[in-house]
């Protein structure tokens, strides 16, 4: 069964790393002289001092990680995480309840970016740099930040890699996994650098910048202040936001080799980044029409406008700079399907992913080949790869699972009271990890304060799960999973 030995050791190392990121925000509070000093203390003594209970419970054990123990530790990880991450809201009293705590730390280290603070503000300056950093920490994975900066701690990194990474395709830019991890997490952080430095040069305070630029590299959305990026009303910081979100939304392994490369066209060789980019540019030059011609937006504003919320909503980080709620009801069937695709696997985005757009679209293709053609025997490249029956046979169970889960969930939410429009879209944020909602009832510029515990609890659960790409997280749930053979 199990390897709990090792699983313990693992979720012992997993929590002096929090313990760690907590005192950073520790630091950030001492400076501001926040009030939230004293409950991040207690939250590290209490992270901390569990990481020593689960290292003694894994004292002695081996480093050979199982398939199974994979998929269980890192979904465990990622609840246990959560779970510690409540802390120093609760402690604080800013969020005293453990569901909005929970569901907050969730969204944060999911990079949904979905919230229940109707005015982030007024926390103290420790606790709103806590959510960007669950934000930042969560974008390219925790168990995969844990194999970067301690490669020998997982014996089965592979095996890690595979249950956390997104996207079907797994790619590698180094046999070593703890290779590839640290360059994935160099790309990360000069993407964070040069944001921040961005920020900085339109305006921006070095707090703002470093929150701000911590939640646009992640594609998270937590922001500062209530009016998310609008608040600052400067259109050049809107361009930059809107750039590094993009930037962020592109598989991170192809942005290493195009840069580092110097060979910009392989990122336009890439089937996947030009479906992204097609339908971005698509996506918001309709949406700039319908402002110009429904709302009377002048040309730049309206593109600006536009432009920005497609690559929010498509990259799943649920910024704005406007607000959607306002607009004409058509753009927000297209910002519903931006939720739905999401940006490239391998990046920091969530939704269902572009390369399961294109595969979906091959699928299509070759069907109406094989019925002109009965007989003949259709393989299916992308980018010059073959793609195997099974991952197409996993493509359509990934499809039809997550169709399920939004029709279920979404079913579930109606029942509860929340509208029909409301009730879609939270599913399709919170499955995609995108943020924001379209709807009547909670806009896209609103907290999700008003709903429901019980729709709170399905959202954070949905937000796990489509973080870690279903199959993780849901294989939990079968009998096989628990079977000794």
């Amino acid at each position: 069964m199990l390897n709990l030995k090792l699983i313990s050791k693992i979720l012992g190392s997993l929590l002096w790393i929090e313990g760690v990121l907590l005192l950073c925000c520790l630091f950030v509070s001492i400076w501001y002289q926040g009030d939230d000093i004293l409950p991040f203390v207690w939250s590290i003594l209490i992270t901390v001092g569990s990481g020593f209970i689960f290292r003694i419970l894994g004292r002695n054990a081996d480093n050979l990680l199982g398939r199974r123990d994979a998929y269980f530790v890192v979904t465990i990880s990622w609840i246990l995480f959560t779970l510690y991450g409540t802390l120093p809201s609760m402690i604080s009293g800013y969020i005293p309840s453990f569901t909005d705590a929970f569901f907050e730390a969730m969204s944060g280290f999911t990079t949904t970016g979905a919230t229940i603070l109707d005015f982030p503000e007024k926390l103290p300056k420790g606790l709103l740099f806590w959510r960007s950093l669950t934000q930042w920490i969560g974008g390219l994975g925790i168990v995969f930040f844990t194999i970067a900066i301690l490669p020998s701690l997982v014996g089965g990194s592979v095996k890690v890699f595979a249950a956390e990474a997104t996207g079907p395709i797994k790619s590698k830019l180094h046999p070593r996994i703890s290779t590839s991890a640290k360059w994935l997490w160099i790309v990360y952080l000069v993407l964070t650098t040069a944001c921040i430095l961005s920020y900085k040069v339109c305006g921006m305070g070095w707090f703002d910048a470093f929150n701000y630029s911590m939640t646009s590299t992640a594609t998270g959305g937590f922001a500062t202040e209530s009016g998310s990026i609008m608040t600052f009303h400067s259109p050049a910081e809107e361009y930059v936001c809107a750039l590094f979100c993009f930037l962020s939304g592109v598989n991170f392994t192809l942005l290493y080799a195009s840069v580092i490369g110097m060979d910009i066209k392989k990122l336009f060789k890439n089937s996947e980044f030009r479906l992204y980019t097609i339908m971005v540019l698509s996506f918001a030059i309709f949406i700039t029409f319908e402002l110009v011609w429904r709302n009377h937006y002048d040309i730049e504003h309206a593109f600006r406008s536009a432009i920005f919320q497609v690559v929010s909503f498509i990259t799943t980080t649920g910024l704005f700079s406007d607000d959607a709620g306002k607009w004409p009801h058509v753009t927000w069937v297209v910002l519903a399907a931006c939720m739905f695709f999401g940006g490239c696997s391998g990046s920091t985005s969530g939704g269902l992913k572009s390369i399961r757009g294109v595969m979906l679209l091959k699928v299509v293709r070759n069907e109406f080949r094989q019925i002109l053609h009965p007989n003949a025997v259709l393989p299916m490249k992308i980018d010059g790869v073959n793609i195997s029956q099974s991952k197409r046979v996993t493509l359509l169970g990934f499809v039809g699972l997550y169709l399920i889960l939004t029709l279920f969930c979404a079913f579930t939410m109606i029942a509860l009271g929340i509208d029909n429009t409301n009730a879609i879209t939270i599913t399709l944020s919170s499955l995609g990890n995108v943020g924001p909602t379209l709807g009547m009832e909670i806009g896209p510029t609103m907290s999700w304060a008003q709903l429901p515990d019980l729709a709170k609890w399905i959202c954070s659960f949905l937000m796990l799960v489509g973080r870690l790409e279903l199959f993780t997280v849901l294989v939990l749930f079968t009998p096989a999973f628990w079977k000794k053979n």
